[in-house]
């Protein structure tokens, strides 16, 4: 990974906005208590733990990401950001379920994945290591490429194959396998396509829990 991001990184933020899509309403929706921990397991240049932190003043975040060249840009932006005490950074694999482990927390009230297991071979593993994670009565969102189902073909071939020179592979099991997970964990789930298909939103929470929906956007 650190390969693909060594030069890719000084520039991620700025080209991803316009397509990594939904970003900002995972980042809405997490809606953390005072006091709470969440994490983000891929957490690239830091932008979502920034913006999130900004959100939730008494909140502290944490990001694990397997690149080290993405990890020293996310360190640099969260210190411009002047939130080097609220979010903490690491180096980890997200399919390591001992991972979350180096941060000295016991669990986290909310765990997020943005655009990540597209890019995570063993993105199932990913998944289970957030599960691990998770406090009891916490929440798990996702958000990541869908199938595309509602768009033109030739749009959808033209992403896959754009995507593909990245090593991103939208994953058509996701919301089958957020269902194993949620069945085995004991959670709710909420699995919805965004922007005709082009990305997914979902939620795994605990029974009672309020899981999104469009009336609550």
């Amino acid at each position: 990974m650190d390969a693909v991001y060594r030069n890719q990184r000084h520039f991620y933020d700025l080209t991803r906005k316009y397509y990594l899509l939904g970003r900002d309403l995972l980042i809405e929706r997490l809606e953390p208590e005072a006091g709470s921990h969440v994490l983000e397991l891929g957490c690239g240049t830091g932008r979502n733990l920034i913006a999130a932190a900004r959100r939730h003043s008494n909140v502290r975040f944490y990001g694990i990401d397997i690149s080290s060249e993405m990890l020293e840009t996310a360190t640099a932006n969260v210190a411009k950001a002047g939130l080097s005490d609220r979010i903490l950074l690491a180096k980890g694999d997200a399919s390591d379920p001992s991972a979350p482990s180096v941060f000295g927390v016991g669990a986290f009230e909310r765990v997020f994945f943005s655009y990540t297991l597209s890019m995570i071979p063993v993105w199932r593993e990913a998944l289970q290591t957030g599960a691990g994670a998770l406090a009891e009565g916490g929440r798990i969102s996702v958000v990541d490429f869908g199938q595309q189902e509602r768009l033109p073909g030739w749009f959808r071939a033209l992403l896959h194959a754009w995507l593909a020179k990245f090593h991103v592979t939208p994953r058509a099991g996701l919301d089958q396998e957020l269902a194993v997970l949620a069945a085995a964990e004991g959670l709710q789930k909420r699995f919805l396509p965004l922007y005709r298909g082009y990305a997914v939103y979902a939620e795994l929470g605990a029974d009672g829990a309020s899981l999104y929906s469009p009336a609550t956007k």
